[in-house]
């Protein structure tokens, strides 16, 4: 998994040569025009890709059971 910054430039996006190869899939994250773009420091984008690593081996936790044990330690 890659994370990578593109700039549109004439419609098109703009990658460094060699980053992307035909017929890859990508997926795009586009700020709506009011909203600033963001930027992860090398820290943040190697969580990022560690996360995305666990998400594709399956290694996540149900979204009701994250609520119930933040619930749980809140309550104390």
């Amino acid at each position: 998994m890659k994370v990578l910054t593109a700039k549109v430039v004439d419609g098109r996006l703009e990658l460094p040569k060699g980053t992307l190869h035909e017929g890859d899939t990508v997926t795009l994250l586009v700020p709506d025009r009011d909203e600033e773009g963001f930027h992860l420091c090398d820290d943040q984008q190697v969580d990022l890709r560690e996360a995305i690593a666990e998400a594709e081996r399956s290694e996540t936790v149900d979204g009701r059971q994250l609520l119930d044990e933040l619930t749980a330690a809140a309550a104390g």
